[in-house]
Formats: structure tokens, C-alpha cells, sequence
């Protein structure tokens, strides 16, 4: 038996992401599955309740996924952990190339065997970010729970050609050559809110 079962983890998710399609859900419980069997002997997510996991870290992270632009089709998960919020958009978006930038040896073996599982398209980098070779960019670069944001940020705003989404705890400052959008509450929440940054001189293909 599923820890959660498929119609478990759409309810949880409804105020998310209403109407998850079933192969989400599918994904999503596998992945859950995957998360709480590896965070028993490593220490993936702080949060242990299978129920709390899906919406704060599966939730919150295809939220934000409804809310990239629609021309995104690159997209960098800045210091993804446990995969949040890369891989459930990389499950929500079949079609954006996503690349999941994890430098913990542990947590990148974790995505690998997550990505391996669910049989998706999506890259590790499992190193530095800024150990990336200097061409290469992304229209969109997320970052959540990252342990500097200041510094996250600067190396951050480098990579992305378009956009940088936050998922945030407080406004974050304003990077150069960026301009803020009005941050979007995130539901269930009364501490974190999602802010998307456009770059001043973004192009558009």
C-alpha cells in the first residue's frame, strides 16, 4: 500500500494546483515514495510528515510552476535539494529542458535516482553552479531555501536570459538589470510568497 494514495496527494494538492492530470499524481506518489525512503537514512527534507511534504515542498513547488512565462523552455533549479521546486515542474512541464544544479554528493545521487525512477528528461549538475561552463544559460532560474540568498542570487542572475522565480520568506533584494514583479501569495501560507524577476533586457525567441 501507498503511503498516500493518488486521490490523497490531489487533495492535498487542490489549492496548488487544482485538477493534477493522473500522470502527475503518479509521478508524484512514486517520488514521494522515493523521498521518504531516502530521508529515513539521510537527511533530505527536514519536514518527515508524508502529508506536509506534499504540500509545502510538492505544492508550493508546482505553484510556482503555473507561474513561469509561457515561453520559458530552459529552466535552472538553483541548489535543488531534494528537487524542489525543479523536479515537480520538470514533471508538471514535460517540455522545458530542466536542469537540477545540486552540489551535495548525497542529494544529487538522490535526483538521480528519482529521475531514473520517472523515466524523465532532466540533467544534474552536481556541482557548483558556478563551476558551469560560462555560455551556459537558462530562460528561467528558480531558487528556494537557498542558504545565501544574497550570494545565490548574484551567481544566479548571470545564468538566467529572462527570469528568476523565488520562492521566498521575505522580499528579496533586487537584482541588477532585474525589475520585480508584485509577489504572488502562496496559498496555505502565511510566510512565503513566490516573486518572479525579469530581466530588464530580456529576449524573447
Amino acid at each position: 500500500m501507498p503511503i498516500l494514495s493518488e486521490a490523497e496527494i490531489a487533495s492535498l494538492l487542490s489549492p496548488y494546483l487544482p485538477d493534477a492530470a493522473p500522470l502527475i499524481l503518479t509521478k508524484l506518489a512514486v517520488y514521494l515514495e522515493l523521498l521518504l525512503k531516502w530521508n529515513a537514512r539521510t537527511n533530505l527534507t527536514a519536514i518527515r510528515d508524508p502529508e506536509e511534504i506534499v504540500r509545502r515542498h510538492f505544492g508550493e513547488s508546482l505553484f510556482a510552476g503555473q507561474h513561469l512565462a509561457p515561453e520559458a523552455n530552459t529552466l535552472l533549479d538553483f541548489g535543488s535539494g531534494a528537487g524542489f521546486p525543479g523536479l515537480p515542474i520538470a514533471i508538471l512541464h514535460p517540455g522545458i529542458a530542466v536542469t537540477l544544479a545540486e552540489s551535495q554528493n548525497k542529494k544529487a545521487t538522490f535526483l538521480r535516482e528519482v529521475v531514473r525512477t520517472l523515466a524523465i528528461p532532466v540533467e544534474i549538475w552536481s556541482a557548483r553552479v558556478e563551476t558551469m561552463p560560462e555560455g551556459r544559460q537558462f530562460h528561467t532560474v528558480t531558487l528556494r531555501a537557498v542558504d545565501n540568498m544574497a550570494v545565490a542570487l548574484a551567481a544566479a542572475t548571470s545564468r538566467a536570459t529572462n527570469d528568476l522565480l523565488l520562492l521566498v520568506g521575505a522580499a528579496p533584494p533586487v537584482p541588477p538589470g532585474f525589475t520585480l514583479h508584485p509577489p504572488i501569495p502562496i496559498p496555505s501560507t502565511q510566510s512565503s510568497a513566490l516573486v518572479r524577476a525579469t530581466r530588464d533586457d530580456a529576449t524573447y525567441d
